[in-house]
């Protein structure tokens, strides 16, 4: 694994961020831009997973940074069912839910593999 010098070095945060991003975008559109409990929430959630990767790094010691990042996975899983409960709603369509699906399920596996790596 190449040295982490900065959080922007990260891998798992880079693709939040692009997620985040995405959500934004997705949900400023259709159906969803109307409803604003869901739309506020997966987007909160969204960009909690990149800022508890950055928190967990910043706080400099193994244990914490898993912790964070625990935190951060379980972020993920969150706007995954908010994906979900989109779909059912018809807020989105299957290729629109499948690839953030897909990208959902990228970062959670990154996210699992970085906490494993840190346990040594």
């Amino acid at each position: 694994m190449p040295a982490i010098r900065r959080v922007e070095d990260i891998e798992a945060w880079k693709e939040a961020r692009v997620l985040a991003v995405s959500i934004y975008k997705v949900t400023a559109e259709g159906p969803w831009s109307k409803d604003f409990g869901l739309k506020d929430q997966i987007r909160r959630a969204s960009v909690s997973i990149a800022c508890n990767i950055a928190e967990g790094y910043a706080r400099e010691t193994d244990p914490e940074f898993r912790r964070f990042l625990a935190i951060a996975r379980g972020s993920a899983n969150e706007v995954k069912t908010q994906f979900y409960i989109a779909a059912d709603l018809g807020y989105v369509d299957e290729q629109t839910f499948r690839a953030a699906y897909d990208k959902i399920d990228k970062i959670c596996g990154m996210i699992t593999n970085f906490m494993r790596y840190l346990k040594g």
